[in-house]
Order: C-alpha cells, then structure tokens, then sequence
C-alpha cells in the first residue's frame, strides 16, 4: 500500500494512494486518486471509501517525524568521491524535523553556503516504538519506505566540524512522496535509486551496495536511543553527488516506491 499525506481544503489526512504513475510534471496524476484513511495509519486504520483525485490535493511530507536520524558513508564509492575513508561502523547524524519538506516544495538556497549538494537516499519510516531491536525483529518495527533527498551545503560540511548546519538547514530533507508499506526488507534492501537534475542523471545505485545494511543500521540506532512512530532513517547515498543551483528541478526515484521532486529557489 502507498500512504500519503496530504491536504484539501485546509484539512490535512492520510489516505491510500490508488492507481498508477507518480505525481509530477514528469507524468502527471491522472488516473491516481486518494481513499481518505480513517484516523491515522500507525494503527489499525479503515479506508473510508471516500476518494479524492490526487490533482486535487496538496501531498505533505509522507510523516512529521519525531526525528531524522541519517547515516554517512554508507556507501563505498560515494565516500571515495569526496576523499573519506568508509567508517568501520555506521556513523549518524542528526537532521532537525524542521528540515523536512514533501514532493513539491521549494528547496530554499541557504544563504551561508555557497556549494548545495543533492544526495539521494532510501528513507526507513518507523512504524512503532522501539528500542533495542535485535537484528531479526527489524522487520516488524518498518512502517514502509519512501524517498529522500538528504540535500547538504557542502562548502559548511567541509569547514564546520559537526554537520548541524550543514545538513539541518529548513527545507533539506525532502520525503516523498508517499510511504510503500508492502515491500518486505529483503526487497528493499535490492532496489534502483536514481536521481536527476532538470532531466539529466546523476546519480545511479542499487541499495544493495550499502556497507552497513538497513538491518545493522536500526539495531546500531536502536542501542541508543528510543525511536517513535514517524521518526525516519536516511540510509545513505551512492556516488554521483553534486551541485545544486537556483531554479534546478532535482527528482529522486526509487524502483518500486516513486519519484520525489522538487525545485531549488531563493531563499526568501
């Protein structure tokens, strides 16, 4: 099932996505429409039956997490593009919910950097709260997957020593644009992930070209903190990261869940 959020008339719902295709220019949302979720999907939920054109709507972020927690150089050729060493255990950071964005939206230029970097990345969307997760329990604690764009001012992340900044800006995590439920782990831990600026390809790997897989990395989280559901895990990205500019139309895409797309604007 794909879960989105979203908003209609100033009232904000979830609903289960039906039909084919993915919002956006690219192919446009004929034929997708909304059946309007009855309460909230961490629980049991029913489908009202209520549908709504997916045109007709504003699709939200997928979740308003509690946290993003992001893996680094989680990918071998992506850490050997930017000179780093591959870290011999996954290395976290934190970005701010206030960073979070969905399909759509602007990512605003931020004014202290001069170097705006995109990197694709599969997205983990908790789906209980959970701590301690033995590695073969992972499974149960995934709510579903969507895309991400764990966007970085590279300049800042070079200079300053820790990546708050860097990475936490408002507006650099697009999620979208909606949450898969039904892949199981083994498939998402082998899936395509693209991603392209105004058409053109950048970026292209497989998930299953993660050092640390998605498992390691929610028991290696888990050891430490208490996660809650909503609360999102950014997986890594491959190589092929690069710049962003004013008025470029980044789009990330990963088999089996969709197409995230947004414009870089001015900061206002």
């Amino acid at each position: 099932m794909r879960i989105a959020r979203f908003s209609i008339d100033g009232n904000v719902a979830f609903g289960a996505v039906e039909g084919d295709g993915s919002p956006g220019p690219a192919d446009g949302t004929d034929g997708l429409v909304l059946n309007i979720i009855k309460g909230i999907p961490f629980t049991d939920f029913e489908l009202s039956g209520t549908r709504v054109p997916l045109s007709k709507v504003r699709l939200l972020p997928p979740v308003l997490p509690n946290k993003v927690v992001a893996f680094g150089r989680n990918y071998a050729e992506h850490a050997a593009e930017l000179g780093n060493e591959v870290p011999p255990e996954p290395f976290a950071f934190f970005k701010p919910s206030t960073s979070v964005i969905g399909t759509g939206d602007g990512i605003a230029y931020p004014s202290f950097s001069e170097d705006l970097h995109h990197e694709a990345e599969l997205a983990v969307v908790i789906g209980r709260m959970c701590r301690e997760v033995p590695r073969e329990r992972v499974a149960d604690v995934i709510f579903g997957y969507t895309c991400a764009n764990d966007v970085t001012a590279r300049d800042v992340q070079k200079r300053e020593k820790q990546w708050a900044r860097a990475k936490g800006f408002d507006t650099s995590c697009p999620l979208g644009p909606w949450v898969v439920t039904d892949l199981d782990l083994a498939t998402a831990s082998d899936l395509t992930i693209q991603c392209t600026v105004n058409g053109e390809q950048r970026q292209l790997g497989r998930t299953s070209e993660m050092i640390h897989p998605i498992e390691d990395l929610i028991v290696n989280l888990t050891e430490a903190m208490t996660l809650l559901p909503g609360d999102v895990v950014l997986t890594g990205t491959p190589a092929g990261v690069g710049p962003l500019n004013t008025g470029d139309e980044v789009a990330v895409t990963i088999e089996g869940i969709g197409t995230l797309t947004n414009r870089v604007i001015k900061r206002g």
